[in-house]
């Protein structure tokens, strides 16, 4: 594959006012349904704000380089997809903790698998990560899917123009025989489209079409100008600009489809734990089925999800 993915796998954030929050939205009852899992492939998170007492079931580190608390490229336990508290909020390492906080306010009953991926140095910077980082991560998620009850998979990092052409996406078999395998365990695997403005293409891993690509909209539940489209490949919506708590519990302004993502995938793992017997396709049918109809000036038509209709759905 194309070597600029060793270089880097990168999740944008874009700071943006907002008028409306994921949770608002969404009056979830957990009285019907067993307590749905996701796993988050992310940077790193703050297990200690409030709102993740008793989210957060486990977590692991995967990465390419021995820069696990451990010294190792692997870690599982508790502190495994921790930093030390000068590091959390530098040089993107927040991101986890935003997306996680997604994910809660998405759904106030789910449990977080949280999987660090993205390996620090010894002075607190980012190292690259590339395609053997996604499905090492992936295998991970496989081998402890039953353990956790894991139902969806967030990685809201990607990376765009890694292939000239008209066929764009590159081959990655290993990647994509890892998301088959989930997918045959009725696992969705969510991929953000990304966010450069981009109507023709989107981001790897997005743009693999066994996994599930995510674009953003607006509050007003029109597509958002920033999030890259194909209209082959695109398949669901959800709301990228919203808030989210990050490092220290401060509440912030967020907007990418990274927080549309790990939105889509909550809704995902929601819809399962409360309709058990729906298999991968009729989940995805049923989120289709049910989706809200939005566009924009440059994208005619797309499936915004639709959590409290697939739910009732």
């Amino acid at each position: 594959m194309n070597k600029k993915i060793i270089t880097a796998l990168v999740a944008l954030v874009i700071a943006l006012p907002t008028t409306a929050t994921a949770a608002s939205k969404n009056n979830i009852s957990n009285k019907s349904a067993q307590i749905p899992t996701i796993a988050i492939l992310d940077t790193a998170i703050d297990t200690s704000l409030p709102i993740f007492k008793d989210k957060i079931i486990y977590e692991a580190c995967v990465v390419q380089w021995s820069s696990c608390p451990n010294g190792l490229s692997v870690m599982e336990g508790p502190g495994s997809a921790t930093l030390k508290t000068e590091w959390l909020s530098k040089n993107g390492f927040d991101h986890g903790t935003q997306m996680s906080s997604l994910a809660v306010a998405t759904n106030p009953n789910i449990n977080i698998v949280f999987v660090k991926i993205i390996g620090t140095n010894i002075n607190g910077l980012r190292q690259a990560a590339g395609e053997p980082t996604v499905y090492n991560a992936l295998e991970w998620v496989i081998q402890n899917k039953n353990k956790f009850n894991i139902q969806a998979v967030s990685m809201s990092q990607g990376h765009h123009n890694l292939v000239t052409g008209s066929d764009y996406c590159p081959k990655t078999p290993v990647t994509e025989s890892k998301i088959e395998t989930l997918k045959s365990m009725d696992v969705g695997v969510f991929f953000p489209t990304g966010n450069t403005r981009d109507y023709s293409r989107i981001d790897w891993p997005a743009c693999i079409p066994s996994a599930i690509a995510i674009g953003a909209t607006m509050p007003t539940q029109t597509v958002a100008i920033y999030s890259n489209y194909d209209p082959k490949l695109t398949d669901f919506f959800a709301q990228g600009t919203t808030q989210a708590v990050t490092v220290g519990g401060k509440t912030i302004n967020v907007a990418g489809t990274s927080s549309a993502t790990v939105i889509a995938a909550t809704s995902w793992a929601t819809i399962k734990a409360h309709k058990p017997q729906l298999n991968y396709n009729q989940i995805y049918d049923l989120i289709a089925k049910t989706s809200i109809n939005t566009s924009s000036s440059r994208v005619t038509s797309g499936k915004l999800i639709n959590l409290n209709g697939a739910l009732n759905g």
